[in-house]
């Protein structure tokens, strides 16, 4: 399951030179047929409560949980207490870099209650991502 937060649901159109001109739903045909034995189901929200419960709910559904919190990786204790509630394990993900932009986008909340983080590759994060789960246990 990947999970987006705010905004993200204007890739392709918001801030193309930081976060590219791709539209996510674009993107997201493209992961899904680089992995076509992995169901892969999508969920973006804007606000925070609806975030908290879709992680609620995936975490004992889905083998895995890729999140992008947008904004809210910087903010969100109750995402982080969601992440640390569930069985399935989550990997934080960002399309930027986060350490080369605004110092307050340094410090992940989320973080230290994830399997880990991938970041600054653009949208092949996610790719990234998913792979992180096909390796050997």
């Amino acid at each position: 399951m990947i999970i987006n937060g705010p905004n993200l649901n204007l890739l392709g159109t918001r801030e193309p030179s930081l976060y590219g001109n791709e539209f996510f739903a674009d993107y997201l045909l493209k992961l899904k047929s680089w992995f076509p034995s992995i169901a892969i189901d999508h969920f973006q929200s804007n606000l925070e409560g609806e975030l908290v419960t879709k992680i609620q709910e995936a975490g004992f559904i889905y083998d895995g949980i890729i999140l992008n919190a947008g904004g809210y990786t910087h903010t969100s204790v109750a995402i982080a207490d969601a992440i640390l509630a569930v069985r399935a394990p989550v990997i934080e993900v960002h399309i930027s870099n986060i350490f080369s932009r605004e110092e307050f986008r340094h410090k992940s909340i989320i973080g230290p209650y994830c399997a880990g983080t991938v970041g600054g590759f653009g949208l092949d994060s996610y790719r990234l991502a998913v792979q992180s789960f096909l390796k050997p246990a």
